[in-house]
Parts: C-alpha cells; sequence; structure tokens
C-alpha cells in the first residue's frame, strides 16, 4: 500500500505501540525481477511490516540518469504493493534515504551485500538510532541495467 511520505511516521510509531517491528529497504525497483523479489522476500524476513522506500521519478534520474526510470514511480509503487512482501512503499525525492530514515527510526534496515557498514551511506543514521542492519546477497546476473541492456541488443 503506498502511504504519503508525510503519514508515514504516525504508522511506524503506530505499529511500534503495538510491539511489532519495521523492516525498511530502498531503491528504484525500475523493472522488477527475480532478483528483487528474492531481496524482498529476505528483507521481510526480518520483520512484521516491511516498507520500501522507493526513489522517485525525479530521484530515479538523478541517480540513474535521464533514461530512466522506466517505469514511472506510481506503476513501481504499485508492483511493489502488490507483492505479498511489501506491506508499505512510501515515495522519496532525494538521492539517500536517510533523512527518511532518522524520521521513521526503523527497527532493521536492509540493503545489498556491495555495501557494508563502511561503504553504507545510511550508517551514521543506523548508528545514532539503533537501527539492525542486514546486508542481503544479490542474485547473480539480475538487475534492471542488465535487463535493459539485453532487451536493446535484441
Amino acid at each position: 500500500m503506498l502511504i504519503k511520505r508525510e503519514d508515514i511516521k504516525a504508522l511506524v510509531d503506530k505499529i511500534h505501540e503495538s510491539g511489532k517491528t519495521v523492516v525498511c529497504t530502498n531503491g528504484c525497483f525500475d523493472i522488477l525481477h527475480v532478483g528483487h523479489v528474492r531481496y524482498l522476500k529476505k528483507t521481510k524476513s526480518f520483520g512484521d511490516y516491511s516498507i520500501v522506500l522507493l526513489n522517485s521519478d525525479k530521484s530515479v534520474k538523478s541517480i540513474k540518469g535521464p533514461t530512466r526510470p522506466v517505469n514511472n514511480e506510481n506503476d513501481r509503487a504499485e508492483i511493489l504493493s502488490a507483492l505479498r512482501y511489501v506491506d508499505y512503499v512510501v515515495l522519496f525525492d532525494e538521492d539517500s534515504p536517510k533523512n527518511l530514515l532518522d524520521e521513521i527510526k526503523p527497527d532493521v534496515y536492509t540493503k545489498g551485500a556491495d555495501y557494508n557498514m563502511e561503504t553504507l551511506p545510511e550508517a551514521d543514521i543506523m548508528k545514532k538510532n539503533g537501527t539492525r542492519v542486514e546486508f542481503i546477497e544479490f542474485v547473480e546476473g539480475k538487475s534492471t541495467t542488465k535487463t535493459i541492456e539485453k532487451m536493446q541488443n535484441v
């Protein structure tokens, strides 16, 4: 379910008040593939509620370049919301979800295993708020960029 950014903190506070845990991850999730699904499944295993912090179209363009995203933010949010491993989706415009993570203070935060605590841009926020970080291995050869490249070479 897509939640407005201004409503997400109250939702997380309510979840925490009920004694449940929140796990967050973030990303563009532009062209969904099996790597994304396995990543989101693993993310959900770390908490009662899974929230995807989804890069807005503006944010994706800033990070990935002018030809991205392939799918607009509303379509990406709807697709993610349809997955049983995703409870909530919230859009953010910045290049990094640091401010949003600092605001909602999840119990657990997941990131791809291409990062570690030394290279994680959000590490300072995670440490400050006592958020546990779990690094998840990627599925070899699966990425939106590779999918786009394959489509261009057909």
